[in-house]
């Protein structure tokens, strides 16, 4: 009996950039000292996260054939190894603030990858975006298909936030909608801490009456996209 073929899925947020757009360009670590105020804890950071930074890939009107707008006049792809488990918000925030233009993160350590953003206008530390981390070798999807550089924005974003979007919904307001997200999700933590160490019975009931109030409302913002 002949062995079943084995089959690898294609990720959903994984993309083959397309070779008209590649700029593979090293941009040292340094660079982006230079253009605003980096103490030196972030340099540090920089030193102990970071081992390349390539400034990949450039979709442009002028690579891919899309045109763009005075907002979102091109994307650009920056391809981040990391020296060890990760690299923090922070260190994305710097780099992003140094670029004009969105940027799609591409992250990678020892044989896994994961996509990072943040909505660009909003775009700082604790308001990025991301998938899980997927194995190297993952079969890479082609480019999604869109009319404009800021519909292919909003399309590349869309996987990378973790709440329920809606088809032609604005980016702005889809990146809104996850930071109430996060909101939830912090105050259902300080409210779960503070009914394990009530000690008062009917406060212990209020309490877990208003987490429930907020599990549900985190419930219908969270999205299944993965």
């Amino acid at each position: 009996m002949a062995k079943k073929a084995e089959t690898t899925s294609v990720s959903p947020c994984l993309y083959q950039w397309p070779d008209p757009a590649r700029y593979g360009k090293v941009v040292p670590k340094n660079k982006f000292y230079e253009q605003g105020k980096v103490n030196s804890v972030l340099r540090e950071r920089f030193v102990a996260e970071v081992q390349r930074i390539t400034w990949a890939y450039k979709l442009a009107e002028s690579t891919i054939n899309l045109p763009g707008s005075a907002a979102v006049p091109e994307i650009q792809v920056f391809e981040i190894e990391a020296k060890g488990d990760d690299v923090s918000d922070v260190v994305l925030a710097t780099i992003d603030k140094a670029v004009k233009t969105p940027i799609i993160f591409e992250l990678s350590r020892s044989g896994e990858v994961r996509l990072a953003a943040a909505h660009k206008p909003t775009a700082r530390s604790g308001a990025y975006f991301t998938t899980p981390w997927f194995p190297s070798e993952t079969l890479r999807a082609p480019l999604p298909t869109a009319i404009n550089i800021p519909n292919l924005y909003s399309v590349l974003l869309r996987p990378l936030v973790p709440v329920v979007t809606q088809v032609g919904e604005d980016v702005g307001t889809i990146a809104e909608r996850a930071e109430v997200a996060r909101k939830l999700e912090r105050e259902i933590a300080a409210l779960e801490r503070k009914i394990r160490n009530e000690p008062q019975l009917n406060r212990k009931v209020e309490l877990r009456r208003a987490l429930k109030i907020k599990q549900a409302v985190l419930t219908g913002l969270m999205s299944t996209n993965f």
